[in-house]
């Protein structure tokens, strides 16, 4: 019997970089066993040009990224989500639309690339530090025996990883 794919989703106010981060660490480390996605609540409509060029020194796919609106994911014909997870505080905040198939929910707040202040090296090392928190918190959840535990206990297992001290 072939395992389920999940369908994830990772939502930010602006879908320009943490939860395009999201996208591309989950596409890679989850292969066949979920499906990744991002929008924003106010998608800028651009991405983060550092956040970019970071996921691809990192040899992550970005051809097909864009910023988007989570009303896509809300309309008839979207993909049944099975979670979703803010990865910014805005968007943490904001009455999410009624999404298709009542996902699991939980937050995973991080730092926002684009409010980094610092220039030079020591930006690029701060923007790295995003991904790195993002990176952990996804190894976790794919890491998880979702099949195996009840609804509480995977609730509560998503919702410490959020709380994880990266």
């Amino acid at each position: 019997m072939s395992e389920k794919t999940y369908n994830v989703l990772f939502l930010c106010t602006g879908n320009s970089a943490r939860s395009i981060m999201a996208e591309c660490i989950l596409g890679r480390h989850g292969t066949a066993r979920f499906r990744a996605f991002s929008a924003g609540s106010h998608p800028k409509g651009s991405l983060h040009p550092e956040s970019v060029e970071l996921l691809q020194r990192l040899n992550h796919d970005t051809s097909g990224l864009r910023s988007k609106s989570w009303d896509e994911f809300a309309a008839a014909g979207a993909p049944d989500l099975d979670f979703v997870f803010t990865v910014c505080d805005n968007a943490a905040g904001e009455i999410c639309p009624a999404w298709p198939g009542q996902p699991m929910t939980a937050h995973w707040g991080v730092p926002d690339p684009a409010a980094v202040l610092e220039q030079g090296a020591e930006r690029g090392l701060k923007i790295a530090d995003i991904y790195r928190m993002l990176n952990n918190r996804i190894s976790i959840f794919c890491a998880l025996p979702i099949r195996s535990l009840d609804t509480l206990s995977l609730q509560k297992r998503l919702d410490d990883i959020g709380k994880s001290r990266d």
